[in-house]
């Protein structure tokens, strides 16, 4: 394998194509092949960019073959960059697999900066940037939905979904059913002429809804959970001075854990790490 062979993860406009980086230009310019999420939406943007190259196809259901022949070209001595439709391959889109299995064959991988819609989306939001959980689709049946909602109604970080039009609807009673009113950030067409942040909070939005132009790749920015006053948590003391009162009674460290965790609404695992401590830690 030739010492200049790399493959190179190259970040492609999510909607303006003036938001390449001139490194990215240079890159496709330079590299020997370019695979492509979908070649029709990529041959595009190489003939805007004025760059001729041979296009190969990297899809979702794809990936994991044509992942092993695009590592075979590399250690070839060729080139390669991955270009998704828009934005940061492996990121909601193909890369992931591929990225994986190079590192395994100790294929230098190289990914360069530049656009990711869920970071455009989140810092313009208005909300808390701090912390965040970037969640990308939900599933698409509503019960695998709800489960999925579930281990999230209790993170006080900002949420980033990912949702198509025909699904906002259902997907936002699931939000809301869930995860109680919150306010909520939805941006679509970012970058283009019709870019466009929603600001309301869930309640508001599921009433407005048929009234708001839902088109385009929507994405969600929801605030966190409330977090509670320190007035009003659970002190580590009064769980585990608890959880002693049941052990002289007669329970086991396991049981007298599952009742104060289901008591509380705590995480089993939790409970028994306090039940551990000594007396004389309390």
């Amino acid at each position: 394998m030739s010492a200049l062979s790399k493959l190179y993860i190259c970040p492609t406009p999510i909607g303006n194509l003036e938001d390449i980086t001139l490194r990215t230009i240079r890159i496709l310019k330079e590299v020997d092949v370019v695979a492509a999420e979908d070649t029709r939406r990529t041959i595009k943007l190489m003939n805007h960019l004025e760059i001729k190259k041979p296009l190969i196809s990297l899809r979702e259901h794809n990936e994991d073959g044509k992942s092993e022949s695009i590592i075979s070209m590399v250690k070839e001595g060729k080139t390669v960059a991955l270009v998704s439709d828009a934005g940061m391959p492996g990121i909601s889109d193909p890369g992931e697999i591929l990225i994986r299995k190079a590192i395994e064959e100790e294929v230098e991988v190289i990914t360069l900066p530049g656009p990711s819609a869920f970071i455009v989306a989140l810092v313009n939001s208005g909300l808390s940037t701090s912390r965040f959980t970037f969640i990308g689709f939900l599933d698409r049946t509503s019960k695998n939905r709800v489960k999925e909602l579930e281990d999230l109604k209790n993170k006080t970080e900002t949420l980033i979904i990912y949702e198509s039009p025909h699904r906002i609807k259902n997907t936002l009673k699931d939000i809301y059913k869930i995860l109680g009113n919150r306010k909520i950030v939805l941006a679509r067409e970012l970058t283009k002429i019709h870019e466009e942040y929603i600001r309301m909070d869930i309640k508001d939005m599921l009433e407005n809804i048929d009234s708001l132009n839902i088109l385009g790749e929507m994405i969600i920015i929801l605030e966190g959970a409330a977090k509670k006053e320190e007035d009003e948590q659970i002190k580590e003391e009064v769980l585990i001075k608890e959880l002693y009162e049941l052990m002289e009674e007669g329970l086991s460290t396991k049981d007298a854990s599952k009742e104060i965790a289901k008591k509380y609404n705590l995480g089993k695992n939790q409970v028994y790490s306090l039940a551990l401590k000594s007396p004389r830690d309390i």
